[in-house]
């Protein structure tokens, strides 16, 4: 790896200013010195936001690749079992899972540039903001926000790069590289048990600073982190690790003062703008926008985009299914009936394609093509892909805390949290639960694809349950073009393991 990925992106942090419209003028071309950066806790907050403005730039060069969308939509949608790209084959390698083990492509050298950019910038604030001229509560809770940054890096390059921790020995397989200052040394992998380690000191120190602190992030400001959001990066790093009793500590916590969406919000912008169960987010606006490289230009159903309206993104047929007829949620999905589709490529015939015009044709671009199964949950707020993305919300903190009470011997608590999930938020007005053991589990992970669909969960979450990824053919009971169709057991593919890239291991020699 050359020096410069590890070197600090400073000018890009002052780019960020503000939560007002003008917040990430992407077009900014001012720099400033380490020093003028860490002159006053006001400098510093621009930092802050840098941190955010960071989790949604072009990388690499090149047009798909934007922080946290790209994850979403690359990895965690596309990548797992019951989601696909309409027809879009010439990217089977990458959502089949076979580019993992090849060390020189940019699909696996992404994350790990990207996180650690983030963490490189987060390692400044949180090393230097104690020396800064200003408030001691403003310096407290800048750096626990830097903080919160840093931990989520983490967890987020563990799930990329290290095995399942139920495949770590205990946490003794290789983790990450653990990088805590600002030098670009080379340095080795610590373990996955010792990364976790950090993670969790990281977050205890978060959640301390932001409480010695007394504040909150300001209003509108859903994509800085605060103590809630502390909460949720514990809930779901502690889940990775097998950890039931934090998850379920943390991801109460978290949903605390987040009240589940209502219906009206579920059907309608409930996944492109911030509302009650938004704990935290990716920022956008028509005024700073990424244009096609932004999510909604790849995932909504309403995007100008070529890619969005050409390859729509679509539910399994088998999982669609399984959501009850009288949920909410099967409503996001063209169901097409009696009505004809091309069983190779899912491409809908003439009365479905009219169907579907006449149903969602408020969340439809004009020339988009229609396919069976096609989503409608995720929409752009303005072309061809403006829209803030939900990084965390309540519902996740819910089905967090439910699974670790499956593994505590609270099936009572689990069961009452699917009830709260489901028909207590409207979801699903005639939902219940009694399920037990293995069969209540099962049901935590049916309604974790559900609930979560489409918001980049599914690959993450199959690759720490250790389930096999199964898509079928339309042949097989499936609606999943035959370039997808594949089987993916929890051994093949190092484990779902992406290799370490030739960029950090040619430069870094301490990594094996």
């Amino acid at each position: 790896m050359k020096k410069h990925i590890y070197l600090l992106a400073l000018g890009a942090l002052l780019s960020a200013t503000s939560c007002s419209s003008d917040y990430l003028d992407v077009n900014s071309t001012q720099t400033a010195s380490k020093e003028t950066i860490f002159e006053n806790t006001d400098n510093v907050k621009y930092a802050v936001n840098g941190l955010a403005r960071l989790m949604t730039m072009q990388y690499i060069g090149t047009q798909g690749f934007s922080g946290e969308g790209t994850v979403k939509s690359y990895y965690g949608n596309s990548s797992g079992n019951d989601s696909q790209k309409s027809n879009y084959t010439s990217w089977a390698p990458l959502f089949n899972s076979t580019m993992l083990e090849i060390n020189d492509k940019a699909y696996d050298y992404f994350p790990w540039f990207y996180y650690y950019k983030l963490i490189c910038n987060a390692n400044a604030i949180v090393n230097k903001v104690d020396d800064v001229k200003g408030l001691t509560t403003d310096k407290e809770f800048l750096k626990a926000q830097a903080l919160v940054f840093r931990a989520y890096s983490y967890s987020m390059l563990l799930q990329f790069y290290s095995h399942r921790w139920m495949d770590s020995n205990g946490g003794n397989d290789r983790g990450v590289v653990l990088r805590l200052n600002e030098t670009n040394d080379p340095l080795p992998c610590s373990t996955m048990a010792k990364c976790y380690q950090q993670i969790y000191d990281d977050l205890d120190q978060s959640i301390t600073l932001f409480g010695k602190s007394g504040k909150k992030r300001d209003a509108g400001c859903n994509y800085l982190p605060d103590l809630s959001v502390a909460y949720a990066v514990y809930a779901r790093a502690a889940i990775n690790r097998e950890d039931w009793e934090t998850a379920y500590k943390y991801a109460q916590l978290a949903r605390k003062d987040y009240p589940l969406m209502s219906n009206s919000e579920y059907k309608d912008g409930g996944f492109n703008t911030p509302n009650t169960e938004w704990i935290w987010s990716v920022y956008s606006s028509e005024s700073e926008t990424l244009a096609y490289y932004q999510y909604f230009a790849y995932e909504g159903s309403n995007s100008s985009s070529t890619r969005a309206r050409t390859n729509p993104a679509a539910i399994s047929k088998e999982l669609y299914e399984q959501i009850p007829q009288r949920d909410i949620r099967k409503d996001m999905f063209l169901n097409p009936g009696t009505d004809s589709y091309d069983q190779a490529t899912g491409k809908a015939g003439t009365s479905l394609a009219a169907r579907a015009r006449t149903d969602y044709g408020s969340k439809l671009y004009s020339s988009s093509n229609i396919y069976a199964y096609m989503q409608f949950k995720t929409q752009c707020k303005a072309q061809p892909g403006v829209g803030e993305l939900n990084l965390f919300r309540a519902a996740e903190m819910y089905l967090i805390e439910a699974e670790a009470c499956c593994h505590l011997d609270k099936d009572k608590e689990a069961q009452a949290l699917l009830v709260q999930l489901n028909r207590d938020s409207g979801r699903n007005s005639e939902y219940t639960c009694t399920k037990t053991g293995n069969e209540l589990l099962e049901e935590i992970r049916l309604y974790n694809r559900i609930e979560l669909w489409g918001e980049g969960h599914d690959w993450f979450n199959y690759k720490r349950w250790g389930l096999p990824i199964i898509r079928h053919t339309a042949a097989q009971g499936g609606s999943f073009h035959s370039a997808f169709a594949i089987t993916l057991n929890p051994s093949d593919a190092n484990q779902w393991t992406w290799v370490i890239p030739a960029k950090e291991t040619d430069y870094n020699p301490l990594i094996k």
